[in-house]
């Protein structure tokens, strides 16, 4: 079997998930979110407000990246940004009752992804899979 397009077959299959979560987000009536706004969302629903800073941290991304992202989510009503009581140099990012109610339809899409992702796949072959992409990720 030829391997030496492993990197082209990351890339088109990143490329045909981000377009499947866009199409699913639209069906849904989300409009303005990008894929790269997940991670963040996602975070936020786990726990919220959090730290700028570990946010960055927890999403893998530099903070002025971050910062762009949140601003857009700012605009779009799903987060807020506010100081921490206990530190004035510190900025927390919440979810706004919009950004809240957008968790089911994370969770729909999300479930939507990993059955389109893994259809065929057995439970083994799943974490097979996992395990070896896990393993290119930490080569780099």
């Amino acid at each position: 079997m030829k391997t030496d397009h492993i990197i082209a077959l990351v890339s088109k299959t990143r490329e045909k998930s981000n377009a499947f979560i866009m199409t699913k987000l639209k069906e849904l009536g989300i409009e303005g979110l990008a894929p790269s706004h997940g991670d963040i969302l996602v975070n936020l629903f786990r726990s919220s407000p959090l730290p700028m800073k570990e946010l960055a941290e927890r999403i893998g991304r530099d903070k002025s990246t971050v910062t762009a992202l949140i601003n857009k989510l700012i605009k779009l009503e799903y987060v807020k940004k506010q100081s921490d009581p206990s530190d004035s140099r510190v900025t927390l990012i919440g979810l706004t009752s919009k950004g809240k109610e957008l968790k089911p339809d994370f969770e729909y899409v999300s479930a939507k992804l990993l059955s389109t992702t893994f259809k065929g796949f057995s439970n083994d072959e799943r974490e097979q899979a996992v395990r070896l992409l896990e393993r290119i990720l930490n080569n780099f």
